[in-house]
C-alpha cells in the first residue's frame, strides 16, 4: 500500500505541478507529499524530481518512471472498471452497424439470443456497406471486415476471414479445374462491381500478395447476387468463408488455387473508444467472439 500510494502521489505531483497542489486535492499537508517523494526516491536510488520552493523538473529517470507508473495507474484503472462493469447488469440501448451480407447472415441472426442472455438491453441493427461515421451517427459498434487504418478508432478481432475461389463441381467438370492463377484467364470468373468498374481477386504468390485483373460475362456490386450465380454454376467467384463457408462443406461449392490463398480482412468490432465502454458494448463484442469461435461455426448453415 505505501508503495502504490508513493507512485500515485509522484504522478499527482508532476501532473499538478508542485507539491502544495496536489496535497490541496488530497486535503493532507504538503509536508506529507514531501515524504511520500523522499521515500520513494531512497527506495528507488534514483532522483526523480529536482523540487526548488518555485519549480519541479524531473530528472531523465524520473521521465521514464513517469511512463511506466502512467501505464500502471491506467491498467489498473481500466482493470477496476472491468471487474465492476462484470457484476453489474448490461442496460440501455445499443446501436450497432455491420454490412449488409455479413450482417444478414452472421449477426442479424445472433440478436435475438443476446437479447434474451441481456433483457436490459434492446438493439438496433442497422446493415449497409458504407463505413459508417461512429460517433456522427451515434453508432456504439461497428462490424467491419477490412484492413484497418482509422487510428482514431478502436478495434478488437472477432475472427479471421479467408477468401476462396469456388465453383460448382458441374461447373469444373465441364470447364476443368485452375491449376495456376494463369488458368483463370479461360474461365468465367464472375466479379464485384462498384462505381463501374470491377474489383479485382488478391492471391499470395512468390511471397507477396498480387491482385489479378480477371474476366468475365456477369458482374454484380452485391454479393448476394454473385452467391447466386456461382451456385448456379455459372462460373468461378471469389467469395469469404463466412458466406460459402457452409456450401463448401455440403458440398455445393468446391475451393480451387487454396495454394494461393492470400491473408483476408479479417472481421473486427469497431468503437470509438476503449476505455470506460459500457458494459452494454462489452457484453454484445464478447458474444459474438465467443460465437465465431465455435469449432466450424462458419461451416454451417
Amino acid at each position: 500500500m505505501d508503495q502504490f500510494k508513493q507512485i500515485s502521489t509522484f504522478v499527482e505531483v508532476v501532473n499538478r505541478g508542485s507539491l502544495s497542489a496536489a496535497a490541496r486535492a488530497e486535503g493532507i499537508a504538503p509536508a506529507v507529499i514531501g515524504r511520500r517523494l523522499d521515500a520513494l526516491e531512497h527506495r528507488l536510488g534514483v532522483k526523480l524530481l529536482q523540487r526548488t520552493t518555485r519549480k519541479l523538473a524531473l530528472t531523465d529517470e524520473g521521465t521514464a518512471f513517469l511512463e511506466d507508473c502512467q501505464r500502471i495507474l491506467a491498467e489498473l484503472e481500466s482493470a477496476e472498471a472491468a471487474v465492476a462493469e462484470r457484476s453489474a447488469r448490461a442496460t440501455g440501448h445499443l446501436m450497432i452497424s455491420a454490412p449488409a451480407g455479413f450482417g444478414r447472415q452472421h449477426v442479424a441472426p445472433l440478436i435475438p439470443s443476446f437479447v434474451a442472455e441481456h433483457r436490459d438491453v434492446s438493439v438496433t441493427l442497422n446493415l449497409n456497406d458504407r463505413v459508417v461515421d461512429l460517433i456522427g451517427e451515434g453508432v456504439d459498434v461497428a462490424i467491419r471486415i477490412a484492413s484497418l487504418s482509422d487510428s482514431n478508432l478502436v478495434s478488437m478481432k472477432l475472427a479471421d476471414n479467408h477468401r476462396v475461389v469456388v465453383g460448382t463441381p458441374a461447373y469444373l467438370k465441364r470447364h476443368g479445374v485452375p491449376k495456376t492463377l494463369d488458368d483463370l484467364a479461360r474461365h468465367n470468373c464472375m466479379t464485384i462491381s462498384s462505381e463501374g468498374s470491377q474489383r479485382g481477386w488478391t492471391f499470395r504468390q512468390d511471397d507477396k500478395n498480387v491482385t489479378l485483373k480477371i474476366s468475365g460475362n456477369m458482374s454484380c456490386n452485391d454479393g448476394a447476387v454473385l452467391h447466386d450465380w456461382v451456385l448456379a454454376g455459372k462460373g468461378l467467384a471469389w467469395r469469404s468463408m463466412w458466406e460459402v463457408g457452409a456450401d463448401i462443406e455440403a458440398g455445393r461449392l468446391r475451393p480451387v488455387l487454396a495454394q494461393y490463398s492470400a491473408p483476408g480482412n479479417d472481421i473486427y468490432a469497431v468503437f470509438a473508444q476503449r476505455r470506460h465502454l459500457p458494459l452494454r458494448i462489452r457484453a454484445f463484442v464478447d458474444f459474438l467472439r465467443r460465437t465465431y469461435a465455435q469449432p466450424g461455426y462458419f461451416h454451417r448453415r
